[in-house]
């Protein structure tokens, strides 16, 4: 069941204030985060209008986290971070998703949680256009 107020269900002009989409696989809609103070950061949104993980099955469960692992593969292989950051929040936003937030030494915010939106980087339509290329190779998207 679609969510009409929410992003993630409805895409379009909600979802596009914040992402762009990469691509669907199994479970998630992979999206590229406008704000890049982290490079390469996306969104893992689960396809189903849930609000956390525990109202998936075992199966789903398991189906989206390896969705997840997919896109930071593709990040670790496209950007080659030192680490990428796990988020799940929603606190206003009742869709399930999973920020990956690569982390990189002697750079913005390393050692420390990241900030959910700094404001501080955003790229031209060309540049988003190279990185989505990129993650959609990764992906096999």
């Amino acid at each position: 069941m679609k969510d009409t107020n929410c992003a993630y269900c409805m895409e379009g002009a909600l979802v596009a204030e914040f992402g762009i989409k990469i691509c669907e696989l199994p479970t998630s809609k992979v999206y590229l985060f406008k704000e890049q103070s982290h490079p390469g950061r996306v969104i893992v949104a689960h396809k189903e209008h849930v609000s956390e993980l525990v109202e998936l099955t075992a199966e789903q469960r398991a189906a989206y986290i390896e969705d997840v692992c997919k896109v930071a593969n593709a990040v670790h292989a496209v950007f080659h971070p030192n680490k990428v950051n796990y988020g799940a929040y929603g606190d206003t936003g009742h869709h399930l998703h999973i920020h990956l937030v690569p982390k990189y030494k002697d750079e913005f915010e390393w050692g420390g949680t990241f900030e959910m939106n700094p404001k501080k980087t955003f790229l031209t339509d060309e540049e988003y256009a190279d990185m989505i290329a990129k993650l959609k190779a990764e992906l096999g998207a």
